[in-house]
């Protein structure tokens, strides 16, 4: 896995880890890596919902699990939050992956895959995640404005 961005990203990102840590997470896997600005892909389990590292966009190798009893309660858990660029889906049921897929408040959202796309579908998110779309015609009417001029001869 390459580098974060700089390192003020990177002390942003450990700033989650940390608070992971405070908040009574358990680090699974992870964590920084000496010099430079490389972070290890992070894991926390025993995540609650109210913790900052499920309820906030990290833009960072760090996952946080949490735990469902029924798929009623997993959509229920991913959409009780300000975002929604992107969700994935992992599951051999088609059937839970339709109706999951039509429940959750995402932009896109893969089903057994991650990161698949194409310049010809939109992509953007929902609620405070990827205003508009991008990609596809679907975006030309960002980048366009329309203008009426009457005249009369």
């Amino acid at each position: 896995m390459g580098p974060l961005v700089s390192a003020r990203h990177r002390d942003r990102v450990l700033a989650y880890v940390d608070a992971g840590h405070a908040d009574g997470a358990r680090l699974r896997a992870g964590g920084p890596v000496p010099g430079g600005c490389y972070l290890r892909p992070t894991v926390f389990d025993r995540v609650t919902p109210a913790m900052r590292i499920a309820r906030e966009e990290i833009f960072g190798p760090v996952l946080a699990v949490l735990e469902f009893d029924d798929l009623d309660e997993a959509v229920r858990l991913a959409n009780d939050t300000g975002y929604g660029l992107a969700a994935a889906v992992w599951t051999a049921d088609l059937a839970a992956a339709h109706r999951v897929s039509r429940a959750l408040r995402a932009g896109t959202v893969w089903v057994n895959c991650y990161e698949e796309g194409d310049m010809s579908v939109p992509f953007g998110g929902m609620k405070r995640s990827g205003h508009g779309r991008d990609k596809s015609l679907h975006a030309l009417d960002k980048y366009t404005d329309l203008k009426t001029t009457w005249i009369r001869l």
